[in-house]
C-alpha cells in the first residue's frame, strides 16, 4: 500500500507529498503533466514527459534515415510556404 497519501479537495486540488516534491525537485508554480496509464495516473514534471517525447521523435526520424538537420531545412521550407500563403510576404526577402 502507497505511504504517500493525499486527500482530494473540492475543487481537485491534491497536496504532492513532500517527499517526491524533492525527490522530483519540484517547486511552487512548476508544471506537471498527470498521464493516463493502465495502472492509474502518473505525475511528472512537464519536462520529463516532453523530453521523453522527444526522445521517441528522435528514434522514429532515425528509424526513417531523417536527420534533424533535414527535419529543420524541411521546416524552414514549409514555413515560408505558409508565410507566403498565408500572408503574402516572401520569407527569403
Amino acid at each position: 500500500m502507497p505511504n504517500n497519501l493525499s486527500v482530494m479537495q473540492e475543487k481537485g486540488q491534491i497536496t504532492v507529498p513532500t517527499e517526491i516534491r524533492k525527490k522530483l525537485g519540484l517547486k511552487k508554480g512548476d508544471y506537471v503533466a498527470f498521464v493516463e496509464t493502465e495502472h492509474g495516473v502518473l505525475i511528472a514534471p512537464r519536462e520529463v514527459i516532453a523530453m521523453e517525447a522527444l526522445e521517441k521523435l528522435g528514434v522514429m526520424l532515425k528509424d526513417k534515415g531523417i536527420t534533424l538537420e533535414e527535419l529543420m531545412e524541411s521546416a524552414d521550407e514549409i514555413r515560408g510556404v505558409l508565410v507566403k500563403e498565408m500572408y503574402g510576404l516572401d520569407a527569403e526577402a
